[in-house]
């Protein structure tokens, strides 16, 4: 893992810029005896901000710039000159990004649109000039504020894959062969488990050239809301898709099972995956018999639409594509 370029976790330290202070100057040329105040206002300070870059997919240019700092306001001048603001410190992220405070915890936003800003901390406001203050019964004040005070804190930035389907399955189910087949994707592939150790995305392309795609999740295995496995790591970046496609082998020794124990981990880690609309892809089909596949038949959980497939022979690869696309656009219609 320390060799990969995904990276969907990333801690950084941020400060935003101070106001620039106000100006208590007066007036001051050869033929005005009493020029009156003209001290101009503070620049503001330069603002923290988030921003969603469809181009990138990873976290990893984050890795090594921990510490991100805005530029302060300068100060104001003479003739009412207000002082230049500071620059704004921009952080380029992928779609899908949540930021939350390192110290409490607490979310602060969400990035999930290309050109989204999210504002992690605000730079603070430049202070008045003295001219501001000028009155009636004091006509040359010889005081103005003082600019904001920077901001400055922890944040955690993750990132949650957004796809239109995403692979839920047991290592070894077929997933990342099936994102082989059906898009340019081109994940490892392997007979063993854990093959997947980051998500993998990849465009499907159906009839009359629609589109949509889907995201290959490394394998869930009994426990992993609890941390075992990869666990809560991938486990959130099933929260962004908008349909599941569980993934269960023929030679699975219990389908149902299999499904159930799938399904409660996903419950026990959020139970609002629950009102995600769910399919089933019974894989691997070419590697057992017609009897085989008629047993599964009458053992499948209930009310779960089910395909069996075969993502070497092609065997009702068409057919799935065809079943994703149609639930995608009645899920787009609610």
């Amino acid at each position: 893992m320390a060799s990969s370029n995904f990276v969907d976790y990333v801690k950084i330290f941020a400060r935003s810029g101070a106001g620039g202070a106000g100006s208590s100057h007066f007036r001051r040329e050869k033929f005005v005896a009493f020029g009156g105040p003209d001290g101009g206002d503070g620049g503001r300070g330069g603002s923290v901000i988030l921003r969603g870059d469809s181009q990138y997919w990873t976290l990893i240019h984050l890795k090594y710039q921990r510490h991100v700092f805005a530029k302060d306001g300068e100060a104001g001048s003479g003739a009412r000159s207000s002082g230049k603001s500071g620059a704004d410190a921009i952080i380029s992220v992928p779609l899908g990004t949540v930021a939350r405070n390192a110290e409490t915890g607490e979310l602060v936003g969400e990035v999930t649109d290309d050109g989204q800003e999210l504002v992690l901390l605000a730079g603070g406001r430049g202070g008045l000039g003295n001219w501001h203050f000028k009155t009636s019964t004091n006509q040359a004040p010889r005081y103005s504020q003082p600019g904001e005070p920077r901001q400055e804190g922890a944040f955690i930035l993750e990132l949650k894959v957004l796809a239109d389907v995403g692979l839920v399955g047991f290592p070894n189910a077929g997933k990342s062969t099936l994102l082989s087949v059906i898009s340019a994707a081109k994940p490892k592939i392997a007979d063993y488990a854990f093959t997947t150790l980051e998500p993998n995305l990849g465009i499907v392309e159906v009839r009359d050239r629609h589109s949509f795609v889907m995201a290959d999740i490394p394998g869930i295995i009994e426990g992993a809301h609890e941390g075992r496995g990869l666990g809560l790591r991938f486990l959130r970046h099933i929260e962004r898709n908008s349909i599941l496609l569980f993934m269960i082998p023929a030679t699975s020794e219990d389908v149902r099972q299999e499904y159930g124990i799938l399904l409660n981990e996903l419950t026990q880690y959020n139970p609002e995956l629950l009102d995600k609309q769910r399919l089933l892809a019974i894989t691997k089909c070419d590697t057992v018999d017609e009897k085989t596949i008629d047993k599964i038949r009458g053992e499948l959980p209930e009310g779960i639409n089910t395909t069996f497939i075969s993502s070497v022979s092609g065997y009702n690869i068409q057919q799935l594509k065809d079943t994703l696309w149609n639930t995608l656009q009645q899920e787009n219609k609610q």
